[in-house]
């Protein structure tokens, strides 16, 4: 850890805080010493994180530490679904067509869900969560429901039952409605935990939760972020590819896969995706979609949208809204991967 030199004291007319200009002068004259990446990491909504950060300035790395958690703790109680005093539980809970207010925060995800649900045609849907439910995919077991009473619960899903009012206040047209933020929060929260490192003076991190990840900056000795994705093959947790972060811009890499969250039932695989517009689990070979954008928020979206729409409709919106995506697909034994016109054309990474 790093000293702060404006909590140190003098020793003979000389602070610490001289000695770390002194020696950081030393370094860039010599090249014998660079800067110490910082690691963090921990469990958070249901998965773990991890941080790496580094700066040439100096910093107080345990006040760095208590804003991440304190961060990690405010946007819990904002948006998950596990606690019943979240804002967002507090809303689903109300059953009226009352304007309720819910922050900025969350109008602001949902104004990114309403774009994204409109350009998937209603695949991706934030009100999808009694599908959840109905089908057992908060649990440990797989229910299988009849057409009945999937048909039944379709009636309360629809992104255009739920109304923005205004800047922090929402309101249910049908008063059933839940809204289920997981396919968004963990873009959000990356990009708030980003926040916390860049108003510490931080603007050299690596942020990474539940394997969603946002980069900024560089490594010392000006080496970029290099980021590994998976192979997407359920038995397997091995690096498939390299990707090889900007520099000089931030970026987020979102994926999302069918490989690792599914239940199998009598020799058939149903994936935790679930397509709002026939409230059944996707049922095609695509089985993973990587998406590459500045905001981890939108990215996080996307990546889910274009995975719930499949490699033909999923390449044929990524294209339409220029978003940089890669597409895998299993096909027997075999996996096989087809790039959108945005990813084809970005110059700013590599992937490998």
């Amino acid at each position: 850890m790093m000293v702060n030199p404006r909590t140190t004291k003098n020793i003979s007319g000389f602070t610490l805080g001289n000695l770390y200009t002194f020696c950081m002068f030393l370094v860039m004259l010599t090249g014998c010493s660079e800067p110490t990446i910082q690691k963090l990491e921990g469990p958070a909504q249901g998965t773990t994180y991890h941080i790496s950060y580094w700066s040439e300035s100096p910093f107080d790395a345990k006040d760095i530490k208590a804003g991440i958690e304190n961060e990690f703790a405010v946007i819990d109680k904002l948006l998950s679904n596990y606690r019943p005093d979240s804002t967002i539980e507090s809303f689903n809970s109300v059953e009226n067509t009352d304007s309720q207010e819910v922050g900025g925060e969350i109008v602001s995800l949902v104004k990114i869900a309403q774009v994204v649900n409109q350009a998937s045609h209603g695949c991706y849907d934030l009100t999808i969560k009694p599908l959840f439910d109905l089908w057992g995919f908060r649990g440990d077991a797989l229910t299988m429901p009849d057409e009945l009473t999937i048909q039944k619960t379709l009636k309360q899903i629809g992104m255009e039952k739920l109304e923005v009012v205004d800047d922090t206040h929402l309101r249910k047209k049908q008063t059933d409605l839940k809204v289920d933020l997981s396919s968004i929060a963990q873009g959000y929260s990356v990009e708030r935990i980003s926040k916390v490192l860049a108003q510490k003076g931080i603007s050299n991190y690596l942020v990474e939760i539940g394997g969603e990840l946002k980069t900024n900056g560089y490594k010392p000795g000006l080496q970029p972020w290099r980021i590994a994705v998976e192979r997407p093959l359920p038995e397997e947790r091995t690096m498939h590819k390299i990707v090889t972060m900007p520099k000089d811009a931030p970026i987020a890499v979102m994926t999302s896969g069918t490989y690792r969250h599914y239940f199998d039932d009598h020799g058939k695989r149903y994936s935790h995706i679930l397509d709002a517009r026939t409230g059944k689990p996707v049922d095609h070979n695509l089985v993973s979609v990587t998406v590459l954008l500045a905001d981890p928020a939108v990215a996080d979206a996307w990546s889910t949208a274009l995975l719930c729409l499949g490699p033909k409709d999923g390449m044929a919106a990524a294209n339409t809204a220029q978003i940089p995506a890669l597409f895998i697909e299993l096909q027997g034994n075999e996996l096989t991967e087809s790039r959108s016109d945005a990813l084809n054309t970005l110059t700013t990474l590599t992937i490998n």
